[in-house]
C-alpha cells in the first residue's frame, strides 16, 4: 500500500483541514508500553519457591492455540502518525488498514 508524505487531512487542534505528514510508528510491545510494571513478570518466575511446588509446568510449553497456530492473521494493523505542519502536533489514525507492506512515498 503507497502513502503520500504529506496529506491533506483535519487536524482536531487546529479545529480545520491542514497538511499532515505521514509517518509509520511500531506497535508497542507490552514490556515498552508500561517499562515499570517488572513486578509481575518477576513474581512469576519466582511462583512457588517458597512453598517448593513450583509452577506445575504452566509455564514450560506455550498455549494449545500458539502451537497449533490457528486463527493467525498473515498481516498487521500498521500504526500511522499525522504530524500537523502548522501546530507541529502529531495524532493517530483511528482504524487502521491491514497490509502486509507499507511504503510511505
Amino acid at each position: 500500500m503507497k502513502i503520500p508524505k504529506v496529506i491533506k487531512r483535519y487536524c482536531p487542534y487546529c479545529k480545520k483541514h491542514t497538511e499532515h505528514k505521514v509517518k509509520s510508528a511500531k506497535k508497542a510491545t507490552p514490556g515498552s508500553a508500561h517499562p515499570l510494571s517488572h513486578g509481575s513478570k518477576v513474581r512469576q518466575r519466582h511462583r512457588g519457591v517458597n512453598r517448593g511446588c513450583g509452577n506445575k509446568g504452566r509455564y514450560s510449553r506455550k498455549p494449545v492455540t500458539a502451537r497449533k497456530r490457528t486463527g493467525v492473521k498473515q498481516t498487521k494493523k500498521n500504526d500511522l502518525r499525522y504530524e500537523c505542519l502548522i501546530c507541529k502536533k502529531s495524532h493517530v489514525q483511528r482504524k487502521g488498514k491491514r497490509t502486509k507492506k507499507l511504503e510511505i512515498k
